[in-house]
């Protein structure tokens, strides 16, 4: 049984943890959107969404870190993203089907508001600035998997890998040492390859000294050296 609680924080107005695209919605809009609410807090390792499962909300992350996966076969995950706080999930689903064709499993303690469907389709419909907006968001986030797609597909698995850890460094921590969130496993997943190559190649990082990592810490040592890996993949 998941242990996750059942929230309703403090009001929609003037919230500093909601997605910027709800900024563009008036007063009135934004208390529907904070009338349809449900606020959850999920403990490291939860499912928050489920692939495969009926969509009857979309999601706000407020706090935490999150991993955005596709499941595939015999166990196997790809990981799409990282999920960081002010993130909007939608995907897909809203307009084609009405379900979830990713998983999302919080990685550290993560805080989501989930929104009634229904109430998100209206707002698009209502606020054309807002709609554009949101389609802006979900065309940058389709171009970012298409580029990973390229990545993934042309390099070998030390290009793979360097660009695994420069993702985590410019876009989630901004920083050489950060914590140790994903496991090896997870990032054999978010660089496509087996756990054992992906193992292999962490090995060999940390022997040329471009990488430390301990049980619960990453630090980039060789910057430059990663990004030239990255470079001739």
């Amino acid at each position: 049984m998941s242990e996750y609680t059942y929230m309703q924080p403090h009001s929609c107005q003037g919230c500093t943890c909601m997605s910027s695209l709800f900024c563009l919605l008036s007063s009135e809009e934004l208390n529907l959107v904070d009338s349809n609410r449900i606020h959850v807090n999920f403990k490291a390792g939860e499912t928050i969404k489920k692939q495969g499962t009926f969509m009857s909300h979309v999601l706000s992350v407020n706090s935490g870190l999150a991993k955005l996966y596709l499941e595939g076969i015999e166990g196997r995950s790809a990981i799409l993203r990282i999920v960081k706080p002010t993130s909007f999930i939608g995907g897909p689903g809203i307009y084609f089907d009405q379900r979830h064709h990713y998983s999302i499993t919080a990685l550290v303690d993560t805080s989501v508001c989930f929104i009634d469907l229904q109430v998100f389709k209206d707002l698009l419909r209502g606020n054309h600035t807002f709609a554009e907006e949101f389609l802006n968001d979900f065309s940058r986030d389709v171009l970012t998997v298409y580029n990973r797609l390229i990545y993934l597909t042309q390099k070998q698995m030390p290009g793979r890998m360097a660009d695994a850890l420069l993702y985590l460094y410019d876009e989630i921590f901004r920083k050489l040492k950060f914590p140790m969130i994903l496991s090896r496993f997870d990032l054999a997943d978010l660089s496509a390859m087996s756990r054992e190559s992906a193992v292999k190649i962490l090995r060999d990082f940390q022997k040329e000294n471009l990488l430390r990592i301990s049980d619960h810490e990453m630090e980039i040592i060789d910057e430059e050296a990663l990004r030239k890996i990255s470079r001739i993949g």
